[in-house]
């Protein structure tokens, strides 16, 4: 029989949302769980599709439309830009309106006007479309770890997390491949190949879309909304589902009430432990964004600037992002056992390693080698400060706190490639990563000196 009544220090009169919190956290991992994980983390897939896409026109477009190193940075920053704006205004509608609301909003606006760039007739139009569509997703991975922390219970909650973003991170090899085979000049049923990149990714939003209708909304937000009813309606289906597919009774909620949570002004981020979590988190997101996606984004750009052709280019792109879904599965096994801090800073000494040798290297081995072990240190950094975010703020400000420090990396994100073009055209691909590397230790003292231990422990104690 299902244990879905709360212990005695939870009972009427008691915080709802501590009660709700604790029915989660005590349930046993089950299919119902993986299936969550694997409809939400396909829209990872989405994002980092598209964030990645950008070096792939840049490169593709820059003969067959003469773009300089002005117009192939705008053909990069702009879905960056939109992301900016996206992630700072959706993610704290998710806090108002909801998570399941946003995840339908996002999606939509990102297949629209996905859809309409593939028709821009010249540069400006495929710039303002990918800013548009960039404004639909913005908010996507923001999305993605707060909607799944949420439902998650604790001790599965890294490696659940990690286990998404591996679904999400075929994207990016994907889109390199497809930018390899669909080159500038090339025509699929008359339509120029570069164009179909951008049909395929709107047509698989709206099926997502379609897929996510049926999600629930998260019990922990409606609780500290104060829609008690919803909430425990929700609890109680998904304990019925756990305990039909588990086979045996679930566990009992623990007798500690975790600490109240309610909802909370969005001025909390700058007063008490919150201040110090939110200046470490700002500067992080800065940081991160040079080392992590500067490479993914600017890699095609980098090898056609050492000699390469576009097509090789692009081939060796693709051969080295396949170590992004390599290291997000590596995470998996990882997350829940080391503490995220430690991680975070060990894969990021690694990035800035690897980087230097990808930017020093001249023969193919050394390139596709060097690119591969970046990428597979890339993703378990990745994995481990998507989960480290979601633990870091409370349920009342978890989406507006991570989303606007989100924002502040599409910001860096959108400046990136114009400083970093620049550099490359002046100094060459090695300066670009010496750069890189000296950010990401910089990152690591910002991380180990200011940021709190996470691992294993509820979101609401955290």
């Amino acid at each position: 029989m299902t244990d879905t009544s709360p212990p005695t220090g939870l009972r009427a009169g008691a915080p709802t949302a501590a009660r709700v919190a604790a029915r989660l956290d005590r349930l046993p991992p089950s299919r119902w769980h993986r299936r969550l994980t694997l409809v939400v983390g396909i829209g990872a897939f989405f994002d980092l599709y598209e964030i990645f896409l950008g070096g792939v026109l840049a490169a593709v477009l820059a003969d067959r439309w003469a773009l300089g190193p002005t117009d192939r940075s705008w053909v990069i920053a702009a879905g960056f830009l939109g992301m900016f704006a996206g992630a700072g205004v959706l993610s704290v509608l998710a806090d108002r309106f909801g998570r399941r609301r946003m995840f339908l909003v996002n999606l939509g606006g990102y297949a629209l006007f996905s859809l309409a760039a593939a028709a821009a007739p010249d540069l400006v139009g495929l710039v303002v479309l990918r800013f548009l569509a960039g404004l639909g997703l913005g908010a996507e991975l923001v999305l993605v770890d707060t909607y799944l922390a949420e439902f998650l219970p604790r001790a599965v909650r890294g490696r659940y997390l990690a286990g998404a973003y591996t679904l999400g991170f075929l994207g990016v090899p994907a889109a390199a491949l497809l930018g390899a085979r669909l080159v500038a000049g090339q025509q699929v049923l008359g339509v120029d190949g570069w164009r179909w990149l951008l049909v395929a990714g709107a047509l698989g939003a709206a099926f997502l879309q379609l897929m996510r209708r049926r999600l629930p909304e998260s019990p922990r937000w409606l609780a500290v909304r104060g829609r008690t009813a919803e909430a425990d309606r929700i609890v109680t289906g998904i304990e019925r589902r756990v305990a039909a597919e588990t086979g045996t009774s679930l566990p009992s909620v623990p007798e500690t009430a975790e600490p109240p949570q309610r909802r909370v002004p969005l001025g909390e981020l700058f007063r008490g432990e919150y201040r110090r979590r939110t200046v470490m988190w700002w500067i992080f997101q800065v940081l991160q964004t040079v080392g992590y996606y500067g490479f993914g984004s600017l890699a095609p750009v980098v090898l056609t600037a050492k000699g390469h052709t576009v097509t090789d280019s692009l081939l060796y792109a693709a051969l080295s992002y396949c170590g992004y879904p390599v290291g997000s599965a590596l995470s998996v096994p990882l997350i829940d056992r080391i503490e995220r801090r430690t991680l975070i800073i060990a894969a990021a000494l690694g990035i800035a390693g690897c980087g230097l040798a990808f930017g020093l290297a001249t023969a193919t081995w050394a390139i596709v080698t060097f690119g591969a072990l970046l990428t597979v240190c890339s993703n378990v950094f990745s994995n481990a400060f998507h989960v480290y975010q979601t633990e870091l703020f409370p349920t009342g400000l978890r989406g507006s706190a991570i989303g606007i420090a989100y924002a502040l990396s599409r910001l860096t994100s959108v400046v990136l490639p114009f400083v970093a073009l620049a550099v490359l055209h002046a100094l060459g691909p090695a300066a670009v990563f010496t750069g890189s590397a000296v950010l990401m230790v910089m990152l690591c003292l910002d991380v180990g000196l200011l940021g709190p231990r996470t691992t294993g422990r509820s979101l609401e104690r955290i």
